[in-house]
């Protein structure tokens, strides 16, 4: 390691933080309030390069700062913090672990867990008695971190199209959004070149965008693809971070992903994925980083200021564990809500990102008060100016306390919609609709989301997402198999409401698989159609199986990567058909809630029909018996858009044995015409009348059509 200084070193100003180029050199702006001195080290000979190191001389409001000149685009860096080591006061400096920027704009590999990277010696004879930190010696890991730890790489202004000028700006009622792996997605797809599969370039080549253009989803939501770490505990399983839910760096694209240049790679997806009008909602991660708990590597912010960015326990040695993986971020801080409004704003400008979906976002919107609707983040976010039209998706709960608020996050967050998959799955699975709450979840789930002016796409609907059963296996297995993940099946969540008609796993009896496909098709069906907006897992279009594993985080294999050799193209001929029925009918996709209340025209907005063509009463939602029904919908009343609606559609559900379904009488002058039967996926659409019978476990949907008169 050199102590010679850059050329011309300069005061440069402590904004913005991290590593910004000029003309002449770079700014360097680093946060680390409580430490005695703070380095820029930097290797001009790559990785094999002597360490350069510099002590940023300049220090204002905790930002230490210094213009370098001399130091250009493609520099490898790191920073190091000196300070106090005293965990019992929050403070965990040490100044032999190389630091990865948190601002970091690329990194020139992947994080990947070694024992190096551990900011405490760790005691075999831990005892907190004697004083020691639950398995920690009271003193800072002497061991130099530089030979593991990724640099960042300093990037100079992006180049090529840019992702922001060609967004598709689609409302959120229209959307259908498609959940994917990025590299999952590609990684096994024989359409693509061996080496881009499960790339950025895999994910945007021709085969997978025609794909998602041929469905007519028009959203994708990407697992997190910012800069995250193998953690110890994969490395002990001998597996990798599949999913990615442990950041390290929130402004790098995660560099597995890419051949060259993740930026720029990165930057040409999103550009190729609007030029097909598919927006781009990324999953991110501000309720924790992949630094872990107590026990856990000292990488960026554990180094910088581990009493700030944290929330810590009484005990300061211990941290608050809110998201169940060992650390959770104090967003309401200045600095670390800083850190995210910068990171959130830099996707959206230099990426053209369309949206984000949160991560256990109640972990991101709870002080020490607790959970704050009115909040330091969920203000910030919603009046931030850059953000302004950007998509904003809660993950409405965490497993800290009072951590369950769907329905509670306020606009412009929409907010998955969990109580939508148990519901559906129990509905299909022979459970009382009312037991279920089926109606209310058809019609965008008003009794969560129907106050404060908010709208019905309030809800984000699934049947299934990364984290669970896909939907093959839900209809394919009555209980979990997690054994690949080395935990001996603990792992993942217990009650998945599957059902395996009576047979665990796969099978060769028609019979079984006749019934295991048309329910797939009757809960896609029933997603497609409802209210609130629709999210599909990638692959369930044409039966992705998982094998029983319903927790693949560690899984990146071709267990976990969606498997193209054994498409069922019936069935994504069914969904696209299904899609399509939506774009074309904007009664699905309403703003509204629908009500039951009076419109201007006289008709109500949704009524409710009994086989028989009477209106369902109370005891009807909690019998058992009650199979069958449809709902009439018209746009709904009081609202400016639904009160312009003509016509209505007719979505008939039958749940149990065939039956005979008398239909209501149709709009003046119109006549009912099928557009759908999930029993018989290639039947042609014809015009009706009088009554219709439904096969067991289908769904219907007819629209009313104006009679031409007669010549």
């Amino acid at each position: 390691m050199s102590q010679a200084p850059a050329p011309d070193t300069a005061a440069g100003r402590p904004w913005p933080l991290g590593v910004t180029l000029d003309a002449t050199g770079a700014n360097v702006a680093v946060y680390a309030p409580e430490a005695r001195a703070v380095y820029f080290c930097w290797f001009p000979e790559g990785d094999e390069g002597e360490e350069q190191r510099l002590a940023l001389p300049y220090v204002q409001d905790g930002i230490w700062h210094a213009h370098l000149g001399g130091i250009g685009a493609g520099t490898r860096y790191g920073l190091r913090a000196d300070g106090a080591y005293r965990p019992e006061a929050g403070r965990r400096f040490n100044v032999n672990k190389l630091l990865i920027d948190p601002y970091a704009r690329s990194l020139d590999r992947p994080v990947r867990y070694h024992e190096l990277m551990n900011g405490a010696l760790r005691s075999a004879a831990a005892d907190p008695e004697d004083g020691l930190d639950n398995g920690l010696a009271p003193q800072p890991d002497p061991g130099d971190s530089a030979p593991v730890v990724p640099r960042g790489i300093i990037t100079a202004a992006p180049s090529g199209p840019d992702p922001a000028s060609n967004r598709p700006h689609h409302e959120l009622a229209d959307l259908v959004i498609y959940e994917s792996h990025l590299k999952g997605l590609s990684a096994a797809h024989p359409g693509i070149p061996a080496e881009i599969r499960g790339t950025y370039a895999g994910m945007g080549h021709p085969a997978i965008i025609g794909h998602l253009q041929s469905l007519g989803v028009n959203a994708v939501e990407l697992l997190p693809v910012q800069a995250f770490i193998d953690d110890e505990h994969i490395i002990e399983q001998g597996l990798t971070n599949y999913w990615g839910y442990q950041p390290v760096a929130w402004f790098a694209p995660e560099p597995r992903y890419a051949q060259n240049d993740a930026v720029a790679e990165f930057r040409q997806l999103v550009h190729a994925l609007h030029e097909a009008g598919i927006e781009v909602i990324l999953d991110v991660v501000y309720n924790h980083s992949g630094e872990g708990g107590e026990h856990g590597p000292t990488l960026n912010l554990r180094g910088l200021d581990n009493a700030g960015y944290y929330r810590l326990a009484e005990d300061p040695r211990q941290y608050i564990n809110d998201a169940g993986t060992g650390n959770t971020l104090a967003v309401y801080s200045p600095m670390t809500l800083r850190l995210v409004l910068d990171s959130l704003r830099y996707w959206a400008q230099t990426f053209g990102v369309d949206g984000f979906r949160f991560d256990l976002a109640t972990s991101v919107a709870r002080t020490p008060q607790g959970f704050e609707r009115e909040g330091t983040f969920l203000q910030s976010i919603a009046q931030d100016p850059v953000l302004a039209g950007i998509k904003l998706i809660a993950e409405p709960w965490d497993l800290g306390p009072g951590g369950y608020q769907l329905g509670n996050f306020p606009s412009p967050f929409a907010q998955w919609n969990d109580r939508f998959r148990d519901g559906m799955r129990r509905v299909w699975r022979g459970e009382a609709l009312g037991a279920a709450n089926f109606g209310s979840l058809l019609l965008g789930s008003a009794d969560f989301f129907d106050h404060s002016g908010r709208s019905a796409t309030s809800g984000i609907n699934f049947l299934s997402a990364h984290d669970g059963f896909t939907l093959r296996d839900t209809v394919t297995y009555s209980q979990k198999h997690n054994e690949a993940n080395g935990e001996e099946n603990r792992d993942g969540h217990d009650e998945n409401y599957s059902d395996n008609f009576g047979v665990e796993g796969p099978t060769d009896d028609a019979g079984i698989l006749q019934g295991r496909n048309r329910r797939v098709r009757g809960l896609l069906a029933t997603l497609l159609l409802a209210q609130g907006v629709p999210m599909l897992l990638a692959g369930d279009e044409f039966g992705n199986s998982q094998q029983g594993n319903n927790n693949a985080y560690a899984q990146d294999n071709a267990l976990g990567w969606v498997d193209w050799s054994s498409q069922d193209l019936e069935l994504t001929g069914f969904v696209r058909d299904v899609i399509e029925l939506r774009h074309r009918f904007p009664h699905l996709r309403q703003r509204g809630f629908l009500h039951g209340q009076q419109r201007a025209d006289g008709h109500r907005d949704v009524r409710w029909f009994c086989p028989d063509g009477s209106s369902p009463e109370a005891e009807h939602w909690q019998d058992p018996e009650f199979r069958s029904l449809a709902l009439q919908l018209r746009g709904a009343a009081g609202d400016r858009r639904g009160e312009a609606l003509i016509g209505s559609v007719l979505v008939v559900f039958n749940f149990g044995d065939e039956c005979e379904f008398s239909l209501p009488d149709p709009d003046d002058g119109a006549s009912w015409h099928l557009e759908l039967d999930s029993a018989e996926p290639g039947i042609s659409a014809h015009s009706l009348e009088g009554s219709y019978v439904m096969q067991g476990h289908s769904v219907v949907l007819l629209s009313s059509q104006r009679v031409p008169p007669k010549p």
